[in-house]
Formats: structure tokens, sequence, C-alpha cells
């Protein structure tokens, strides 16, 4: 019987580009999408420094046989993920952009290994999607709203990916952006996509903010849809000595919308921790 071995590098599919020698920033892409969604701001990136972009297992060209719900029901197990890539490249301490729910995935990597990092930059981030009225937290949806975006997830994945992918990206005047992540969402497994839904919008990592000791900065956006102007406030406050930024960008996808003020906000952080 032959045993399949994946790599690392292989599961994750993973891609090294740039300035060999230079300072290391790792893009993690957001639910449904693939590290395609950085193509813009990795040209940007790669004049200075080491690139390291990855697709989670369960999308783009990750190797889905590595994919199983027990790993990847949490947060967590995405966060190992990020750790065994950095393990297996040795570049030294990264600098780890984590877009949406991946922010949260570099939070809870940094707190376990901090020394695996040189710092953090939380794009577009959101701790915890849901509102808590007890403690004056908004997370941007009720509770009532999740459960009917998931219901409707569940029933039809593709006609619920039509709807939501335009909503996500916001900028209705750039109807192909939208289209985009439309056509991002629909090349996701459904039920790997039904998971991993469960684990953005369901997860709450609001007391594991503290836990960060890296360099941290909270890039949000003016106007998003998904993770509204208070929660970029809130991360930024439970995080000890981050620095937050509203970029000019509208939408939950600046790599996308506004790929040139989006690589300037990662350029001048990583510059800075030098």
């Amino acid at each position: 019987m032959t045993v399949r071995r994946t790599t690392v590098r292989s599961r994750n599919h993973v891609t090294v580009s740039g300035h060999a020698g230079g300072p290391v920033v790792m893009l993690a892409h957001g639910f449904g999408c693939d590290q395609n969604m950085w193509r813009l701001v990795v040209p940007l990136l790669e004049r200075d420094f080491t690139v390291v972009a990855f697709d989670h297992v369960g999308a783009g060209r990750s190797d889905l046989s590595a994919w199983s719900e027990e790993r990847y029901a949490t947060v967590g197990g995405y966060a190992e993920d990020v750790l065994e890539i950095s393990h297996e490249l040795a570049l030294g301490p990264v600098t780890f952009v984590g877009h949406s729910v991946s922010a949260m995935m570099g939070v809870l990597a940094a707190a376990r290994e901090p020394e695996a990092f040189a710092g953090l930059v939380l794009l577009a981030p959101s701790p915890c999607f849901i509102d808590d009225p007890a403690t004056g937290y908004r997370g941007g949806f009720s509770a009532e709203d999740i459960d009917e975006l998931l219901g409707s997830l569940d029933a039809n994945y593709l006609g619920w990916s039509g709807t939501m992918a335009p909503a996500i990206m916001g900028n209705p005047e750039r109807p192909e952006l939208g289209a985009e992540l439309t056509n991002s969402f629909c090349r996701t497994d459904p039920e790997i996509a039904r998971v991993f839904a469960r684990v953005t919008f369901l997860s709450d990592n609001r007391d594991d903010l503290a836990e960060v000791t890296v360099p941290t900065l909270v890039a949000q956006c003016s106007s998003d849809a998904i993770a509204p102007p208070e929660v970029g406030v809130f991360v930024q406050s439970r995080i000890p000595g981050s620095r937050l930024v509203t970029l000019d960008a509208t939408g939950h996808c600046p790599q996308l919308a506004a790929p040139e003020e989006t690589a300037a906000a990662i350029i001048d952080f990583v510059r800075a921790l030098r």
C-alpha cells in the first residue's frame, strides 16, 4: 500500500517570492478566498520584502485531502497551520498580515509563539461578529442575523455566495470586484465552506487579544458592512501597544479595492519595525 505524504508547503500551496533576505511578510486570506486575492498587493511588497503567501486548507490550490472537520472547526487549527508554515520555511520572524478571520489566526499564533513574529497587521479584523449587548460590544450582527446567514448558506451555498459576496466587497460602483469575490466563493467546496463559515462568524476571540505581545497594526476600512469601525477601535484597545489606522478604502477587502493604500500601510509598518 502506498502512503501519501503531504508536506506543509504542498498542503497549503505555499509560495515565496520577492526580495531574498528582506524582511518576511506572510499574507493570509479570509473566508471564501485564496492567496490570489493578494495578487495586486504582492508586486508592491516584493520590491523590498520576502513575501510568503498560502492557501488555507480547503481553499485555492491547497491539498483538499488534508482537510478534516476536527482540525479546522476552530480558529486554532488554522493558527497551528500558520506556525507550521513558519517553522517549515525557517525564514525567521515574520510580519503576519491577516485579513478578516485570518487576523484572529495571527493573534492566536502570536500568543502561542511570539518569537515567530516580528509583528502583526490585522486587516479588517473582527474578534467577534456578534453583538454583545451585556458588555456594549458591537460586532455588527445580532445572533439572529448570524443564524439567518448560516441557514441561508446551508440551504443554497451558490445562491448565498451570489448575494453575500457583493455585500462583503462593497464598492457597488465597481461590480467587477463583487463578481470576483462571488467567483472565489463559488470555487470553494460547499461542505468545507459551511464549516469555515461557522469558524468565521461564530468564533469569539475577544479575550485572546490581550495575549498579543508583538508590535501590531490594526488597519480598518473607513466603511465596512462586515467589520464596522467600532470593531477596529475595540481590537486596538485590547492589544497592548497596538496602533490603529483607518484606510480610505471602503468595503471588507481593501487588498482588492485599494491595493496601493493597503500595501503602503503594510510597508510603513514593516519598515518601522527595523
